[in-house]
Order: structure tokens, then sequence, then C-alpha cells
């Protein structure tokens, strides 16, 4: 067997089978300094492969297309994406503008489409995390474990801050859910996944009304498929974010695809929530009313099941309005959140130091998010107000707030709470063999 080595002046080196792989490197490196005079400054070589019978180590450019390529697969497998980090910290900038400073001007941005956004982009970090994992040698049953772990964490948290008994919902629970239901879809092809999240976008709203009455006692089944907040209602734009996870969130032709869905989307939701649901819903309604009477009184908690719980509200099937989670408003908040990650891809990597600040609020997410709900119970304690929503400029000051706090955070290793949960992960699971040669997704 024979190896050549085509060097960019044109000439090939051909080397024998007994040549030892000092003598070879020795060779090309001679080679390469004398064909192109100390400009290997621009230059990717990629060996990271076994050689074949007859085959060439290509060396290309940083500027040409195949070396644009070999960058983009390689960034892939490893680092965090900047444009990624970037959104989650918008969603959580957004979560704090709604609890602490939420005015008619900030409202109709953030006011329910925040926890879609955060949502979505946890479902891409979780695709992702599943792609590099598997990709590694993981065993499958390693990863679920893994995943099992880092749920009930979640979870955990979550219901300690639900002890706190803020004015405002708490989601982990049910994002702890998501966690296990999403093991199912982790090996699934991307039209799969895509088919999955259509068809919940118009399936959950009415599963999860139901859910949030037979289910209304049931607290652990309600994370799952009770009401506007449980994983039933956020999986349309989890399993959206999977399947985005799939695609190179690094690629021009990604973005601009994000954006124009989301446009679509977006366009789509307000026509249809001006012009067609107002009428429909009216209709709707007058509907229910002759087909089940009117709300009598609060059901009997005491009665047997399912004669305590209160009757399904239909009428937010056609709602628009924030966390109502209606195919409508979900429509609408991913539309949203399509645009953001969309507009945030964009942003040329040579101009990504402008997204750095948000992005640290992405990488310390979940401490960031726990930290709201801690604020706000510790100035409930004390009797503070803490919403300055009607305070000129003060949603601008929250948000100056918030992304240098966790710009500041994030210049530790890891966040207090994400930190903990690799720990709590780890101590529940164990990395799998590594076997066989991985491929980029």
């Amino acid at each position: 067997m024979s190896i050549r080595i085509k060097l960019p002046d044109g000439s090939v080196r051909e080397f024998e089978e007994e040549a030892s792989i000092e003598d070879v490197a020795a060779s090309i490196s001679c080679g390469l300094e004398n064909a192109v005079a100390g400009k290997l400054n621009g230059k990717l070589v990629d060996l990271s492969t076994p050689l074949q019978d007859g085959a060439l180590v290509e060396i290309v450019t940083r500027d040409s297309a195949e070396g644009q390529k070999f960058k983009r697969e390689k960034a892939r497998g490893t680092g965090r994406i900047v444009a990624l980090d970037a959104a989650r910290g918008l969603a959580v900038i957004g979560m704090y503008l709604q609890h602490f400073a939420l005015n008619e001007t900030n409202g109709s941005i953030v006011s329910g489409n925040t926890t879609l956004l955060f949502v979505l982009c946890g479902g891409i970090s979780y695709s992702i995390m599943a792609g590099r994992m598997l990709d590694r040698g993981m065993e499958p049953a390693a990863f679920r474990t893994r995943m099992l772990a880092r749920a009930v964490f979640i979870d955990i948290i979550g219901y300690l801050l639900i002890m706190l008994n803020t004015p405002f919902g708490v989601i982990l629970p049910a994002y702890a859910a998501l966690f296990v239901l999403a093991l199912v879809l982790i090996r699934r092809s991307t039209r799969v996944l895509v088919t999955t999240a259509v068809v919940l976008l118009a399936v959950s709203p009415p599963l999860m009304i139901l859910g949030g009455s037979v289910l209304s006692k049931a607290y652990l089944l309600g994370d799952m498929a009770g009401g506007p907040m449980s994983a039933l209602a956020l999986a349309p734009a989890f399993v959206a974010g999977m399947a985005i996870g799939r695609f190179d969130l690094t690629r021009m032709r990604t973005a601009l695809s994000l954006v124009g869905s989301g446009t679509i989307m977006v366009i789509v939701s307000k026509v249809l929530g001006t012009f067609v649901l107002p009428g429909l819903s009216r209709s709707f309604e007058e509907w229910l009313v002759s087909v089940q009477g009117t709300a009598g009184a609060e059901p009997d908690q005491y009665a047997i099941w399912p004669h305590n719980v209160a009757p399904p509200l239909w009428h937010n099937l056609l709602s628009i309005a924030p966390h109502s989670a209606s195919t409508f408003q979900t429509m609408l908040g991913l539309g949203v959140a399509f645009l953001v990650l969309g507009l945030v891809c964009l942003v040329p990597q040579k101009n990504s130091a402008v997204l750095k600040p948000f992005a640290g609020v992405g990488r310390v997410a979940l401490t960031m998010y726990a930290a709201q709900f801690v604020v706000i119970w510790t100035l409930e304690i004390s009797g503070a107000k803490y919403d300055i929503g009607a305070i000129p400029f003060s949603d601008l000051f929250v948000a100056a707030m918030v992304t240098v706090t966790g710009w500041l955070i994030a210049r530790l290793p890891a966040g207090p709470l994400e930190t903990a949960m690799r720990r709590f992960d780890r101590a529940f699971s164990t990395l799998g063999p590594v076997t066989g040669t991985t491929t980029s997704r």
C-alpha cells in the first residue's frame, strides 16, 4: 500500500507502507515549509480518519468552502453554541421583565412567549446533548439514566420553588417531565420529530384542558397533563426544539429558515387573533352554554372523583391570551421563539461578542430562573413592592441588572445549580464504553 500526500504546490509525495509515521510527518513538514514559505496560518488539515488505499490528504484554506465545512463539522461536536445560549438568556430576561417590570409596551412581547422560547431552547439542547453523548459511544441505557437523574433534580428544585408560594407559576416540574417523556424520541428521525410537534400542536390543547379538570388534584399527573403549565401543554415547543437541534445552527440557511417560518407563524396567528377568533370564540361559548349550561357552584372537594373536579374550560381552545396554551397561542409563541432564535443565529461569528452578555445569562439559565422566585419570595416576606412596570425605563433597568448578574455568575466554571445538577446525575449514571468510530451528526 502507498500513501500519496497532495501538497499545496500541486506536487504529490508517495510513501510506502514500511515508512514510519515519524518519517512521513517529517517529510510532510519539510515539504510544506518549502511549498508555502511560512503561509500555513490559514490552513486546515483533517487527519482524524484512517487513510485508505490511494487516499489523499487534502489541505484547504479557511476561506474555501471545504474549510468552512470542516470548521462547522468540527465545531458541532464540542463546545457551546453562543446563539443558543443567547436565545435562552433572552428568554430568562423576558421572564424577569414579566415578573418585575411588566407594562403595556413589553407585555405583548414577553407574556407567555418567553416560556415557550425557554422550552424551545431546552428541546434544542436536549437533542444536541443526546446526539453528542451517543456519538461519543455512550450506551443508550446510560444516557436514559443520566436524563432521568437530571429530571429528578429539576423536579426537586421545581417543587422547592413552588413551596415558596409566589404569585407566579413554576414550569420546572413540567420541564422535568419533558426530559423523561422525550426519551422515546431521541432515536427517531427528524421527520418524525417534526410530525410529532405538529400533531401535538393540535391535540395537546384539548387534552391538557381535560387534564386540568380531571387531574387537578393529582399533582404529579397534573405536572404532565394538567393545564397550561403542564408538560403536555409545553410539549409542542420542546419537540420542535428537538427537531431544530438536528440542524446546524451555525449555518445561514438554518437561521434564515427560522426567521422566515417564525415570521409566517406570527403573522398568521395575529391575523387569526384579530379577525377570526373573537367572533368564533363568542359563537363557541354560546354553544357551550346551550349544551352544558352556565358554571354552577364550586365542586364538592369531598365528593368522589370525578365529581370533585371543576368542569373543563373548553372556551380556552380558541383563546390567544398568554399562558392559555391553546393551539393559536402556542403557534404565536413558537413563531416569536423561532424569530428570536433565527435572528441571534444570523449574527456573524466575528460579531458574536454582542451576544456574549445574553449568552452568559443563558449559560446559567437554571440558576437565574430559580433566583427570580427566591427574590420574589424575599420581597413578599419583607412587604416591599417589586412590580415597578409603571416607572419609566424600569424594564430596561431590570433587563440590565439581570444581564450583568448572569454575566458575572457565568464567569464561574458553571452556575451553582448547573454544577449541582451535573454532580447529581453523575452520581446516578456512568458513561458507557466507547466503541467503534463515531461520525458527526
